[in-house]
């Protein structure tokens, strides 16, 4: 199986070099593949300092580099390297979506491969991503209903436990089953689901992008699969600076909501988007309460709910997207 391994880089030039560094121990492996690195038109010298770097390690044979004529955005960048890949001759099996931050553990894409080779009825398989410690992310999830969005917002323990594998995030597992939609930190696509469905929608411009496509994928009849035997280290987080996992998050960029947004519009009625929405600013309208009530501190971004409010609901508040923005 011939994989095309596509990183999406913006301002992250270290940690794109350091998984490509981490790939280049996996050539010795079983999986046949090659790199495309998008360079999201970084406002720094990012295109350079890879150029350098792979000309210093001498991965050409293996590593191209892609300068995108603008930021487009993740779904942009991934499209501009699925597009490199069909256009060639011998064009790819699959495709790899791994994110800068991110560096695999032995054997890690071997064991993809093994896994979409061995079902074709597969479109989509999915890594474990852990912390360096080797401690679980999670990394599979649920489609989005009323139920989990409630849930979502209240983020009280005992009723994702009531929900169980329903809830958004289920339960952490470390055995291999099917799920509704993967991470796009390590996912890797049969090329078959992209000639059915179509590329990522770049009106995503950064989050929610990977959910739409499974989804799309799954109403196409391809069914996507966790593959815990593949383990890669996430740095989360560092590619973009939006999630904070040990400090409170700076405030939620505009490009979040509107992705949400976007998601919902897209793939249920007006009338299920506001049930979804309505039931997530209950939940974290409680959430708030039983805080007060416990005496604990506001983990939430700044200006959370109402941000979430105002691009969900007021007319006139859709948010502009920065340049700078990844």
């Amino acid at each position: 199986m011939r994989v095309s391994i596509i990183i999406v880089n913006y301002c992250s030039a270290p940690l794109t070099l350091a998984c490509l560094e981490s790939l280049a121990a996996e050539r010795d492996g079983d999986a046949d593949f090659d790199v495309v690195v998008v360079e999201n038109d970084s406002p720094d010298d990012s295109y350079g300092a890879l150029s350098e770097g792979i000309a210093a390690q001498s991965w050409g044979e293996w590593v191209s580099l892609e300068r995108s004529s603008k930021n487009g955005g993740f779904a942009y960048g991934v499209n501009t390297g699925v597009r490199a890949g069909l256009s060639r001759n011998r064009r790819p099996d699959a495709f790899l979506l791994l994110n800068p931050d991110t560096y695999l553990r032995p054997r890690a894409l071997d064991v993809l491969t093994d896994t979409l080779r061995s079902d074709p009825d597969l479109g989509i398989v999915g890594s474990r991503l852990e912390d360096p410690d080797g401690t679980q992310q999670h990394s599979r999830f649920r489609f989005p209903n009323i139920g989990n969005q409630f849930a979502d917002g209240l983020r009280v323990g005992f009723v994702h436990q009531m929900l169980g594998d329903l809830a958004t995030c289920p339960p952490l597992v470390d055995k291999a089953h099917d799920i509704d939609w993967l991470a796009g930190a390590s996912m890797l696509i049969r090329r078959e689901v992209f000639e059915r469905v179509g590329l990522f929608d770049e009106d995503f411009f950064l989050y929610f992008e990977e959910l739409d496509f499974t989804r799309r994928a799954a109403a196409a009849g391809w069914r996507t699969r966790y593959a815990p035997d593949s383990k890669v280290v996430h740095l989360v987080g560092q590619s973009t600076g939006v999630t904070a996992r040990h400090a409170r998050p700076g405030r939620t960029p505009s490009y979040w909501f509107e992705s949400r947004n976007r998601y919902f519009r897209k793939h249920h009625s007006p009338a299920y988007k506001l049930a979804a929405d309505a039931a997530f600013m209950l939940g974290r309208s409680a959430h708030h309460v039983l805080r007060v009530l416990r005496g604990r501190r506001n983990e939430d971004p700044p200006r959370y709910l109402w941000d979430f409010l105002r691009h969900s609901w007021l007319p006139g508040h859709r948010g502009a997207r920065p340049a700078s923005e990844p």
